[in-house]
């Protein structure tokens, strides 16, 4: 079977909600946690991110999802109706059961497609991407539609500065199609990696089948992120140096040859420290964690619809997208838009 996925349309969502340091410095004083906007600035390169309001029905995970679907739907040209796959990456869906997947068909009434979620943290837009991109080419799916969509604020604990300050709620979407395996506008290659070792890194320890959450371990934070922010800073860049570098030699491309570099929104510094490495001018990297914060599976989509509407992203060029997550997971994507 002679075929290719390409994408055609990209959409993304935020909350109305713009929290600033400031704001943030002023939340965590009434916790009695002192940090202050330099301190934020100087180490992540954020300096607001957007926050959900958990009790408006138009900001749950999956109607930020929504928005970001109708958006890339209506770039590709295309209705629900053809849609026939869709694939919802997030690590914080409105409910357990059903999936994001489900809600996100049910509301934009897709009844000729199946879904299904990925839980892949922040490397899961590629994890999804790369998915609907072997159903493609392998002929069972024409249309599908990639969302990465997560609001965040509900499992994080504000009181540890060191993590809260990072974290945005966002969506993003995109519309992939089959096309001929000869065209030269396509995803053209990725590669996929976990490391389960290192789940103590980035983890939630509560609220899973294994450890039930109970008014104590809720008191306890339990059911919030626990990171170890510098041990993932040091294995992050590593990796994404290593993913980028060893699916451009696959592909016989080096970093020279590449237009745009879509690195996962964690950190500026953790992005500054990988283009450095690849030698990549920061005028080559796409950035907007400084204004929505660490999204994690919507970090890659929004950017990447920030510059395809803006015109930064022009046809022919070469786009390397790159993400590392909880798991932890890593994932790499070569695309010639």
């Amino acid at each position: 079977m002679n075929f290719a996925a390409r994408i055609t349309g990209t959409g993304s969502a935020f909350p109305k909600n713009r929290v600033t340091n400031d704001d943030i410095v002023q939340k965590l004083a009434g916790l009695g946690v002192t940090t202050s906007d330099q301190w934020i600035r100087e180490r992540t390169g954020i300096c607001e991110r957007r926050i959900s309001d958990n009790g408006n029905p138009s900001e749950y995970n999956s109607s930020l999802g929504l928005s970001a679907a109708q958006n890339a739907l209506e770039m590709a040209g295309k209705t629900a109706d053809e849609i026939n796959q869709i694939i919802y990456a997030t690590c914080s869906p409105d409910t357990p059961l059903p999936s994001s997947a489900c809600w996100l068909q049910h509301k934009i009434n897709a009844d000729n497609a199946w879904g299904m979620d990925i839980n892949a943290a922040c490397s899961g837009f590629i994890y999804g991407l790369s998915t609907a991109e072997k159903f493609i080419r392998t002929g069972q799916v024409k249309t599908a539609l990639v969302v990465g969509a997560e609001v965040l604020n509900p499992i994080i604990d504000w009181e540890d500065r060191n993590s809260c300050i990072l974290f945005g709620d966002g969506a993003g979407a995109v519309v992939v199609e089959r096309v001929h395996s000869s065209s030269s506008h396509r995803i053209i290659d990725s590669r996929l990696r976990s490391d389960g070792h290192l789940w103590e890194l980035l983890h939630i320890p509560a609220g899973g089948s294994n450890m039930e959450l109970t008014p104590e371990r809720y008191a306890r934070k339990l059911n919030k992120i626990k990171m170890k922010g510098k041990e993932i800073f040091k294995i992050a860049v590593k990796t994404l140096c290593d993913f980028a570098q060893n699916l451009l030699r696959k592909n016989q491309l080096t970093p020279e040859d590449l237009d745009w570099f879509v690195p996962h929104q964690a950190n500026r510094r953790i992005i500054e420290a990988v283009a450095n490495r690849l030698q990549l001018p920061m005028e080559k990297v796409l950035v907007n964690v400084d204004r929505y914060g660490n999204t994690s599976s919507a970090t890659i989509p929004t950017v990447l619809d920030e510059a395809i509407r803006d015109g930064r992203i022009k046809s022919g060029q070469t786009i390397l997208l790159d993400a590392f997550g909880a798991g932890l997971t890593y994932g790499a994507m070569l695309i010639r838009w």
